[in-house]
């Protein structure tokens, strides 16, 4: 690090870090990762969250932990859709791996050498029985027996030791009105208790960087919409199946935001948070981006959005007070209060035709189908308008275009009035798209 490189990232942060302060946030851990040898960055990224104001409940698993005194024992185990068949004679053994973790967690939790990240920190954290549990009974005709199912949280109980700045430590167990005891899946612990508790965010641990697509590239982001489709076109499967599922059930249910991270990443949780792009994969709630008609106060955004564009010459220029007078024109994709995409429609009534204009994305959103949610919201205003065919004006992104529907045009076919002002030393390539009925 150069010298004082540290200062611009702390000072930069600071925006988040007081977004964050008083906020709720879960965070799931799994066994493995407990297991691995970043665990002790994480512990320290935690008492730091912690110190920073943040409630923070940290809902862990234990299945290797579980599945090593198992084997210790000689007990034979077997799974049913990645979830484990308690029989109550197992139940001593997955009860004893279970404790032992929370055991060992709470005394990393409470160290505070000197020279150390803990130093000083004296953290409070408390566990206990939060959490309903029912039995998950039989399924595909497997008797799960002790393996259960989130009934209930008790939020009220939750919400007191977070007020007095207690950790909150939730085991993979939960407890019944009938006092039994059932083995649960800290995924389901996670996500249920983040939706009780309307938590801002829930942080989920993974042994990847994030959600990763077909190339092994890191998706960075992604809607509850999206995620769902790629669920059930089985482009994720497994274990990771089951934390993006996890995601989008806590979205669903009312928390803004869910973020998959990697628990090898040394930092990872400090940087998703505080910076900009994070470092793993964000899956949003419908509110927390959204599409939507452009507001006087949205031309500072949009100013800055396509400025680089219009240096480059993809864009044509546009003053603020040709915007101010055409923003009823315009829409845009707003991210988390940022502009990061724009469009605007020209109505030409008299050829029943469109112009799409302006179009730009920044660049490091490209690919989170935000330019196909832009361009969606055009072709419905312009139905709306009466528009039977869209037009485009491009110098660079013709594929884009052409892989949308759009065919190639000549010149002449332009509206009258476009036409006239058509610039044939910028020579863009024409496109039309047939919009028919909506």
């Amino acid at each position: 690090m150069k010298p004082n490189e540290w200062l611009h990232g702390f000072r930069h942060s600071s925006p988040y870090i007081n977004a964050h302060r008083g906020h709720t946030v879960v965070l799931t851990l799994g066994g493995d990762g407990i297991a691995d040898d970043n665990f002790i960055n994480i512990v320290h990224d935690i008492a730091l969250l912690s110190s920073l104001g943040i409630r923070l409940v940290v809902a862990f698993g234990a299945r290797p932990q579980i599945q090593q005194r198992l084997d210790e024992a000689g007990v034979k185990t077997s799974l049913h859709n990645g979830l484990r068949v308690t029989p109550e004679e197992q139940l001593p053994l997955v009860q004893q791996a279970i404790g032992g973790l929370r055991s060992f967690l709470e005394s990393r939790l409470s160290m505070g050498l000197v020279n150390s990240p803990m130093h000083n920190a004296r953290i409070r954290v408390s566990s206990g029985n939060y959490v309903t549990a029912r039995p998950a009974g039989v399924l595909d005709g497997v008797d799960f027996g002790y393996t259960g199912q989130v009934r209930r949280v008790d939020v009220a109980g939750i919400e007191s030791l977070l007020e007095r700045g207690h950790i909150v430590l939730l085991p993979p167990m939960g407890y019944s009105p009938t006092g039994d005891a059932f083995n649960l899946s800290y995924e389901d612990v996670g996500s249920q208790v983040a939706a009780a508790l309307r938590a801002e965010k829930l942080i989920i641990y993974t042994g990847h960087p994030g959600v990763l697509d077909e190339d092994g590239s890191l998706i960075r982001e992604m809607s509850v919409r999206q995620a769902s489709a790629r669920l059930q076109s089985a482009q994720v499967d497994g274990h990771d199946a089951d934390l993006l599922k996890a995601a989008c059930d806590a979205c669903v249910k009312g928390v803004r935001r869910a973020h998959i991270i990697g628990y090898r990443e040394d930092g990872a949780l400090l940087e998703e948070l505080f910076t900009r792009d994070g470092s793993g994969t964000l899956v949003s709630s419908d509110q927390y981006e959204q599409i939507r008609q452009a507001r006087v106060e949205d031309i500072g955004g949009i100013v800055e959005l396509i400025a680089p564009l219009e240096e480059q010459g993809i864009l044509v220029r546009r003053s603020r007070e040709l915007l101010e007078t055409e923003i009823d024109r315009f829409v845009v994709a707003e991210r988390d209060g940022t502009i990061v995409g724009c469009a605007a429609l020209y109505h030409y009534p008299e050829e029943q035709a469109g112009e799409l204009s302006c179009f730009a994305v920044d660049p490091a959103y490209r690919r989170a189908g935000r330019g196909d949610e832009l361009l969606a919201m055009i072709e419905k205003m312009a139905r709306g308008q009466g528009v039977l065919k869209l037009f485009v004006l491009t110098t660079q992104t013709e594929h884009w275009f052409r892989e949308r529907g759009f065919q190639p045009a000549a010149v002449a076919d332009l509206p009258g009035p476009k036409l006239a002002a058509y610039n044939t030393r910028r020579n863009s390539k024409v496109f039309f798209k047939p919009l028919g009925e909506s």
